[in-house]
């Protein structure tokens, strides 16, 4: 177990110091990406839940980004990339009407970390990369309800996290971690065995190593049960996604390692399971659906009605485990053995996949060289320092490393391809 009192994530607890009449105010970072798509569309069917205050984006789809903020009439718009501005405040222009006031705009790698500070009951962090944590641990110090979907800013900064977070200050809205957010809600912890994260087993199940040797970009985008970004995807076809969540996992609920294991369920009805010490199991189920987990996220303790669709149980359905092949996704074991190092050497991991990702996208890298690639970048990473404190800093300093080295190592691979 580790040394935190209480876990980060507990359906025990609630958290809530803004609690009040009315809907809930909330921020969304990622607005125009899959996660903050989908939370958009539950906030427009239920204003008398939710109100949206401020949208945050990279810059990337200026013209979503200014109809989000009309139709949410939010009062802040941010975005990463400062270029865009002009074209930002060209299409909210043309959205709103004559003579009507425009939203603030913030703009810089920064905008999106005020945001998370800024007035507001909720803010959900549904942007994709290490990039998050800087806004997670913003929201978490100004004292906000945290939905985390930006799995990596708790992979890099985990004990920066924890330091911060206050007992059910977080609420989980990956699907896996909401569904054992939500099953442990059905018994005390002392009473948990082990978690059983559920992983649909991405485009590439029951093909082997060498079978993966010849995948293609398009092959790995095309995921059968599950809409979402590029990056995200990938990670899925690599099940990168599982080791992160299996980190991820140990984190929010404070389980050993030892008791968190992975099983492959390729309909993704069952979305994570908890067993207990009687030998019962209590599994969550929804047909696959983001807006169920959001919900959740922004919701708690209380439900949103007709969040996601449900199943129809008058119909026959099958539903299918298999073991996880380790040897042909080695990436939950390599991501069991980082967050055990713990330290640095998660967001060396995470930081070096990014990379690979990007490589393998543009060509520069086959697939199975993914994982080997962060494989060496990890080993050569070594065993971190241990008695001080984590920084910001360490954090930083060890991505910067990472992805510096899997860029040299990427191009070399390139290089001796070439020749060959």
């Amino acid at each position: 177990m580790s040394d935190s009192p209480a876990p980060l994530a507990d359906p025990h607890l609630v958290y809530d110091p803004l609690a009040g009449e009315g809907p809930k105010d909330v921020v969304i970072l990622g607005s125009t990406g899959s996660i903050g798509t989908q939370a958009i569309d539950l906030v427009l069917r239920n204003p008398d839940r939710f109100r949206v205050t401020a949208l945050s984006a990279n810059g990337g789809r200026v013209a979503l980004l200014a109809e989000q903020a009309y139709r949410l009439r939010v009062r802040t718009v941010a975005v990463a990339r400062e270029d865009v501005v002009p074209a930002l405040r060209e299409a909210l222009s043309a959205q709103y009407g004559v003579g009507e006031a425009l939203p603030e705009i913030l703009a810089g790698p920064d905008a999106a970390t005020h945001l998370a500070s800024s007035d507001c009951h909720t803010v959900l962090n549904g942007i994709t990369g290490s990039i998050g944590l800087a806004p997670t641990l913003a929201a978490l110090e100004a004292g906000r309800t945290l939905a985390l979907a930006n799995k990596e800013s708790l992979i890099v900064g985990g004990p920066l996290v924890k330091a911060l977070a206050k007992p059910g200050q977080i609420i989980p809205v990956d699907s896996e971690h909401a569904a054992l957010f939500q099953a442990l809600a059905a018994g005390a912890r002392a009473d948990v065995r082990k978690l059983v994260v559920t992983a649909s087993g991405g485009p590439f199940r029951g093909r082997t190593k060498g079978e993966l040797a010849r995948v293609t970009v398009e092959d790995a985008l095309a995921h059968p049960t599950w809409a979402m970004g590029p990056v995200i995807t990938i990670n899925s076809a690599t099940l990168v996604n599982k080791g992160l969540e299996v980190i991820e996992a140990h984190l929010l609920y404070d389980i050993p390692f030892d008791r968190i294991e992975v099983v492959v369920h390729p309909q993704s009805y069952v979305h994570s399971m908890v067993e207990f010490t009687d030998g019962s199991t209590l599994a969550q189920a929804t047909p696959p659906d983001m807006r169920g987990p959001i919900a959740i996220g922004l919701g708690w303790p209380e439900r949103v009605p007709d969040a996601a669709p449900a199943f129809d149980w008058s119909k026959a359905s099958t539903w299918e485990f298999f073991p996880l092949d380790n040897q042909a996704f080695p990436s939950v074991d390599l991501a069991r053995h980082v967050g055990q190092l713990a330290g640095t050497a998660p967001a060396v991991f995470n930081a070096a996949n990014e990379e690979c990702v990007e490589a393998f996208r543009a060509g520069a890298l086959p697939f199975n060289g993914i994982m080997e690639t962060v494989t060496r970048v990890v080993e050569e990473h070594g065993t971190p320092g241990t008695g001080t404190p984590l920084t910001v800093s360490d954090v930083l300093e060890a991505e910067t490393w990472a992805r510096a080295r899997a860029r040299d190592l990427t191009a070399h691979t390139a290089t001796a391809e070439a020749r060959a």
